[in-house]
């Protein structure tokens, strides 16, 4: 795959020479456009401590927790919007709805399918995969008061 060049703003432009903003949270500083759908958006990557699990980069978490990300990363023709492959890729129909739902998206997802929550295989509590704070064991999902077995 070639390398897309990155388009940025100039921190040091004002607000009335641009009229360019990040689509998740209005910052007008420090842009560029999105490789997977050539949208405004923060350039603040380099934010994020690896590891950390922290969701404080617009660039980041639109690349790795939306549909949008996904079908660019796993290179998949046509628009997200209407790829089979992606939701066949996605196993959870719980996780394909929340990474074309959540607050991460330019554009969200219509018509999301219905699934049944998630619960926990131990305490039965329901369990949101898009938020974490859950492990499994095989096919068992557990909540994080459930994961300590000792």
């Amino acid at each position: 795959m070639v390398p897309q060049k990155r388009h940025t703003v100039s921190p040091r432009r004002s607000q009335s020479a641009t009229s360019a903003r990040c689509g998740l949270c209005g910052k007008t500083c420090k842009l560029t456009k999105t490789e997977c759908c050539s949208t405004w958006i923060c350039d603040d990557e380099d934010k994020y401590v690896p590891f950390s699990y922290a969701t404080n980069s617009c660039s980041r978490n639109h690349r790795r927790y939306t549909l949008c990300g996904f079908h660019h990363t796993e290179e998949h023709p046509g628009r997200w919007t209407e790829c089979k492959r992606c939701r066949d890729e996605i196993a959870e129909t719980e996780m394909y709805v929340w990474y074309g739902t959540n607050d991460y998206n330019f554009e969200k997802l219509q018509n999301p399918p219905s699934y049944e929550p998630t619960l926990c295989s131990k305490c039965r509590k329901v369990i949101k995969l898009g938020e974490g704070g859950y492990s499994t064991l095989g096919d068992k999902y557990f909540c994080e008061a459930c994961t300590d077995f000792s």
